[in-house]
């Protein structure tokens, strides 16, 4: 059976930064309005008054310290506090499409293709800019690349079920050149309004190109297996669907937004993703203290120290278990990318990896990679 490689893995990240300083200040701008502009209501006890936020605050519950996002300005406006992207005809590239040809391009350079060698493409991400047409097909077009495209989400897992999926297709022999690419424009759906998770979200765009192993032109990552796990929870959701209107909800309303129960996903799933990578490493023969490196999803710096000495058995070293939550925060399905994208040209042939990522649904994805070439 064909062995499917990562012959190369790439990240496109916005220009515009924002620090968690300007991001308080402009944070605790919006809050003293709001508290000034519904003084009597609060001390009436009919509105809560809303807290400052705090450097401080950010990087304990988080491990945050700065976001790429694609637009800083709109953001840090208290009066706005949301991204302004200009709107676009028909005729014009999305955005996400845009993001995903820098990415897609660096990818296919590093493993050595051409876009027309391309017969798959899988835009996998936890938010997409349309329903139809696919943002996948659109980015098969402005490639050049052939076969043919799909979106998929599965909420921050998204990046790792696409694996599995283009994984899958390379071994039954219906793809030879897989493009897994994930455009997150993050700000767009996170309330920055709200103390409790205005710090969480970044924007980014990282892509992965899968081919048969014996098809790998340099130096490769081999897949030994995939594993995804599915489990319903309404702990992490957003509700803004295309039948908003027809209910009548056309509204700003709180839970069109991400919505997060942070203690209860902290609770829950934290066991069940030790348990998903334990489980993965049993079935396949592989001592958790054999692996080199685990690039795990990159939402919570406290998630990750949790989930890596459940694997381990011990705190690991910052090399076995790279961060890179403190520059891009959380980027959904990306973060993994990112961290397998950065912190791997290092390893030699024959050390093992663990890609794993986690968020709504539950989802659980993870993949036992191993180094060749």
């Amino acid at each position: 059976m064909t062995s499917p490689a990562i012959t190369g893995a790439a990240v496109f990240t916005p220009e515009e930064t924002i620090t968690n300083a300007e991001l308080v200040a402009a944070f605790n701008a919006y809050a003293d309005r709001f508290n000034a502009e519904h003084a009597a209501e609060i001390a009436a006890g009919e509105v809560r008054a809303k807290a400052h936020s705090s450097t401080e605050f950010i990087v304990n519950a988080s491990g945050i310290e700065r976001r790429h996002v694609l637009d800083k300005s709109g953001v840090l406006d208290p009066e706005v506090m949301h991204p302004r992207l200009r709107p676009r005809s028909d005729e014009e590239p999305s955005v996400m499409a845009e993001m995903a040809l820098a990415a897609c391009r660096d990818a296919l350079a590093q493993a050595g293709r051409d876009p027309e060698e391309v017969d798959l493409v899988i835009c996998a991400a936890s938010n997409h800019e349309r329903a139809y047409p696919a943002i996948a097909v659109e980015i098969q077009q402005l490639l050049g690349a052939g076969g043919f495209a799909f979106d998929m989400n599965v909420a921050c897992s998204s990046a790792t079920f696409g694996m599995q999926a283009a994984a899958d297709m390379i071994r039954a022999g219906s793809a030879r050149c897989a493009l897994v690419v994930n455009p997150e424009i993050c700000s767009a759906h996170l309330e920055w309004r709200d103390r409790d998770c205005h710090f969480i979200f970044g924007d980014v765009c990282t892509a992965s190109v899968l081919e048969p192993a014996e098809a790998a032109q340099g130096a490769h990552f081999r897949i030994r297996s995939t594993r995804c796990a599915t489990q319903f929870s309404n702990n992490i959701r957003n509700n803004n669907g295309f039948l908003r209107r027809a209910h009548g909800q056309m509204e700003d309303r709180r839970d069109m937004q991400f919505m997060q129960n942070g203690r209860k996903v902290f609770k829950e799933v934290l066991p069940l993703v030790s348990q998903h990578i334990l489980s993965h490493l049993a079935e396949e023969n592989v001592a958790a203290d054999s692996l080199k490196r685990l690039w795990l999803h990159q939402a919570n710096k406290a998630m990750n120290d949790f989930i890596g000495r459940k694997v381990l058995g011990r705190a690991p070293e910052p090399d076995e278990q790279p961060n890179i939550l403190q520059d891009y925060a959380n980027t959904s399905s990306a973060g993994s990318i990112i961290a397998f994208s950065k912190y791997s040209n290092d390893l030699a042939p024959g050390d093992l990896g663990l890609i794993c990522s986690f968020g709504a649904g539950y989802s659980v994805g993870s993949v036992l990679v191993e180094r060749a070439g």
